[in-house]
């Protein structure tokens, strides 16, 4: 088990745990990033990662990529 951050273009993997404060897990669960849903990062730009999550792309940054596991 391994941050998004740790995670290469291309990977897929299942969220395992997320962490943070209620609020953060409330807004990534509102964005799709949910306990056994699949993620594929799709591009890396900067500090900021583009993830695929069901049929959305959504661009993140860095510190919440922290706080997702897969």
């Amino acid at each position: 088990m391994f941050p998004l951050t740790m995670a290469k273009v291309g990977e897929k993997g299942q969220i395992k745990r997320i962490s943070g404060r209620d609020e953060v897990k409330v807004h990534l669960a509102e964005l799709g990033f949910v306990v056994n849903n699949e993620v594929t990062i799709v591009n890396r730009m900067g500090d900021n990662l583009i993830v695929q999550v069901h049929d959305s792309r959504i661009a993140i940054d860095s510190t919440l990529a922290k706080r997702i596991f897969i």
